[in-house]
């Protein structure tokens, strides 16, 4: 495709250098690869500036540059106001406006992203959609898995996966949107037909360092034109703030009964949850769902809410609310054959793991024992708070490592352990996470419930700038194997 064909869909071209009639074969990032007629994004990170790379992407193969300064080497170069935003067009020219021909669907928030897209997907598959998903468990066509490093790809990458969900027949896609996303310019150019905004808590302060400015970008998304109708939390404070200032169509779900949608009639057991759906003016709809906690109703809601939103019938959102059996790493119970219980969790945030802890208990008729670590490179101020949650909630709790990345570990651990001082709570330093799982599962008796927080359905362990296998289902499986040896 000719470079001046990519750059019509781009509203922040400033100026052109060379000749724009160059054909363009790939799409290009990172300066090493070896390409040919290739388009390379002279973007500026945290702490690389790629105008720097650019002579070395042109020896490999790009015959053509995005830049925000026009760089000294002498191929063709178009200057925009932002590369990010550019890379967003342009890879969707590339790959045929795929998104064009897809009913797209947003599930914005802090918690409960995963859940939600994967409820949402159920109901549309039970509303006959042929449904693509993008998200944190990576990306899926019906059943067949795509994996993806991102909660939400970058432009490229995007592109290419709707570009394959468009050609294999799918014709609505359930997405996470991260405010990553959001304030990198990912979606820029994307229309999605219905959004939710599922409920802010703190996360991403390494990124964002304060509240306000998470919550405005996520607010963004809703306000700047991409989302045509939206489904707002009426019980989460921040959705007041959007509500005051959105200029779509939307409606509101909770537990509260001022909501347009609400739950009523809640009953959470140990093996699911069950309640009644009412939208005001229709008559209700009774649920059953396999899937526990009061956090869960919400993420329930919200994916009714969206659908309702595209005009799917109630039959259907029964149907695919009551079908989905687990989340990949939510709340997800491990087949052990053990007198106690282990659960996965994702949860990596004070509130998300508070929520679980108390959803937990409810069901735990010996004690609640927890491991938890916090990431490295990440927000400093959560791991203090976090250590205060499960030591306040947990009968045992066991601290070790997450994703250290970059960081000592001992010094995260230190960090948690600050909020745990703080609380009664028994527990023990592990730094090894694998061993940290041993000496739970070792502990565990019956009536016991044990929850593995932090990693959920991660299959690796980020340790200086190395991800090394970890899939703890895997570890916690080798582990009772070897226990039982």
């Amino acid at each position: 495709m000719l470079f001046s064909e990519l750059l019509k869909d781009v509203p922040t071209i400033l100026e052109t250098r060379g000749d724009t009639g160059v054909e363009i074969a790939s799409l290009v990032t990172n300066s090493r690869d070896e390409v040919q007629n290739g388009l390379f994004f002279c973007i500026r990170g945290m702490r690389f500036d790629a105008h720097a790379f650019a002579p070395q992407a042109v020896e490999n193969g790009c015959v053509a540059l995005v830049v925000e300064d026009f760089v000294d080497v002498p191929v063709a170069q178009a200057r925009v106001e932002n590369v990010r935003s550019a890379m967003a067009y342009i890879a969707s020219a590339f790959y045929g406006h795929p998104e064009r021909s897809l009913r797209m669907l947003g599930v914005c928030g802090t918690k409960g992203k995963t859940t939600t897209s994967f409820l949402l997907k159920a109901i549309l598959e039970a509303a006959g959609y042929k449904t693509g998903l993008i998200g944190t468990t990576g990306n899926l066509i019906g059943d067949k898995h795509l994996p993806s490093n991102m909660t939400t790809p970058d432009p490229v990458d995007l592109h290419r996966c709707l570009r394959q969900m468009a050609d294999e027949g799918v014709t609505a896609v359930s997405m996470e949107v991260s405010a990553h996303a959001v304030d990198m310019h990912r979606l820029d150019g994307v229309p999605f037909e219905a959004a939710c905004f599922t409920n802010l808590s703190q996360d991403h302060l390494d990124y964002f360092y304060t509240m306000e400015n998470y919550f405005q970008t996520k607010k963004r998304f809703f306000l700047e034109g991409a989302v045509k109708n939206a489904a707002l939390n009426a019980d989460d404070e921040y959705s007041e703030r959007i509500q005051k200032e959105i200029r779509i169509p939307y409606i509101t779900y909770g537990i509260s009964a001022n909501a347009d949608v609400f739950a009523r009639d809640i009953e959470i057991s140990e093996t699911g949850v069950s309640f009644s759906i009412l939208l005001r003016g229709l008559e209700n709809v009774t649920i059953r769902m396999r899937l526990t906690g009061m956090f869960n109703v919400y993420n329930a809601l919200a994916a009714a809410s969206l659908a309702m939103i595209l005009g799917i019938d109630k039959a259907a959102i029964k149907a695919g609310l009551e079908s989905v059996k687990a989340v990949p790493g939510r709340v997800e119970m491990l087949d052990t054959n053990t007198p106690y219980r282990v659960i996965l969790d994702y949860a990596h945030s004070p509130d998300a793991l508070e929520n679980v802890l108390s959803t937990v208990r409810a069901f735990t008729r010996n004690r609640l024992i927890v491991l938890v670590g916090c990431g490295g490179d990440r927000d400093h101020a959560k791991r203090p708070i976090m250590g205060e949650i499960v030591g306040r909630l947990a009968d045992f709790s066991i601290l070790t490592s997450d994703n250290p990345r970059t960081e000592d570990p001992n010094v995260i651990l230190r960090s948690i352990e600050l909020g745990m001082k703080r609380t009664k709570g028994r527990y023990v330093v592990i730094e090894n996470r694998r061993e940290a799982i041993r000496y739970a599962l070792e502990m565990g008796r019956e009536g016991d419930v044990i929850i593995l927080a932090g990693k959920g359905n991660e299959t690796y362990q980020d340790i200086m700038g190395v991800k090394r296998p970890f899939d703890e289902k895997v570890v916690v499986r080798e582990l009772l194997a070897e226990m039982r040896a």
